[in-house]
């Protein structure tokens, strides 16, 4: 009998393809969310699903999949899904790495462009008829070219930020809870300081590190003071590593000189002080938003949803240690 899998969300058709040679698929192709109750009611017969960071695999959800085998991220985060209460079923979980590194990482550095140089205001500023003339000062924004990018978080994504950084001649600083192998730092021109350190020099700081307890709020009021003044703030990782309101409040002191956010807190909910704010650039979560990569997402996940369930090894799982 073929082991059933519930696809959550719409996905690229592929990913049903592949599915669909060797499962059973319930496929929701849906751009709505289903909440925790409707979920744990599509799961009760499912062996495996196919998952998004909007779907709620809590510790409830996954008690009432009695036959759950495995649950197939189309994503690099999972914050959303409760990894131990998984675990402790020896339910695998897998995620879609590495395949969206560059995209996030050009998308980050549109970011860091976008602010440094002002260009929502500037657009609106055209589109809303008020150019009139050339002038000296209208909108200028600040250097890019020889200034300091400080990068919290140097795996695929940091390190990928890091050689665009290169191009552009910057000085490039990072802070991991592990140094890059001297070769690959070397290569980047990257140097590894402590985070109090890469907040007080760098002139723009980029956040990608992964949403833990450790990281929730890594950057909240002691930070935002501890930063250079004049600074702007960028984040493409998770949306909760950054204290929204604290945020906020900083901008309103001056403390910074700008901040550009893919990713929030309580997504689809922006913090309302930041919507108000022509000093920060605000983008809908799609830093992996390419049609390649998102397609490619789909397949990774749907290929190691069926692996699984057929006894193979996935590419991608973020608990390895069920495997043995």
């Amino acid at each position: 009998m073929k082991p059933r899998v519930l696809v959550t969300r719409h996905v690229y058709p592929a990913a049903i393809a592949m599915l669909q040679e060797r499962c059973v698929v319930d496929y929701v192709d849906s751009r709505d969310v289903m909440d925790a109750e409707r979920l744990a009611r599509k799961l009760s017969l499912a062996q495996g699903v196919v998952c998004q960071l909007t779907d709620p695999l809590t510790a409830d959800v996954i008690a009432q999949a009695p036959a759950l085998k495995v649950i197939s991220q189309v994503a690099v985060g999972y914050d959303n899904v409760d990894v131990a209460a998984a675990s402790a079923r020896r339910i695998v979980v897998t995620n879609t790495p590495g395949v969206l590194t560059e995209a996030t990482a050009d998308l980050t550095f549109a970011l860091l462009l976008a602010a440094a140089r002002r260009l929502p205001t500037a657009e609106r500023f055209l589109r809303e008829g008020r150019w009139q003339r050339w002038e000296v000062d209208l909108l200028c924004g600040r250097d890019v070219h020889g200034q300091t990018l400080g990068i919290v978080g140097f795996g695929r994504i940091g390190q990928a930020v890091a050689r665009r950084a290169k191009g552009f001649g910057m000085r490039v600083v990072y802070a991991s809870r592990r140094p890059a192998p001297d070769d690959v730092a070397a290569g980047l021109g990257a140097r590894h300081v402590p985070l109090d350190l890469l907040l007080k020099e760098s002139d723009f700081v980029s956040l990608h590190v992964p949403l833990t307890d450790d990281t929730r709020h890594l950057i909240s009021v002691p930070q935002l003071c501890a930063m250079k003044r004049g600074a702007i703030l960028i984040n493409t990782s998770r949306g909760p590593v950054v204290d929204e309101r604290a945020l906020a409040a900083a901008l309103d002191e001056g403390l910074l000189g700008g901040a550009a956010l893919d990713v929030f807190e309580r997504e689809p909910e922006i913090t309302p002080e930041l919507l108000q704010r022509d000093d920060v650039v605000l983008l809908p979560h799609v830093g992996s938003a390419v049609t390649s990569v998102r397609s490619l997402m789909c397949a990774l996940a749907a290929r190691d949803c069926d692996a699984v369930l057929h006894g193979e090894r996935p590419q991608h799982p973020v608990n390895p240690e069920v495997l043995v």
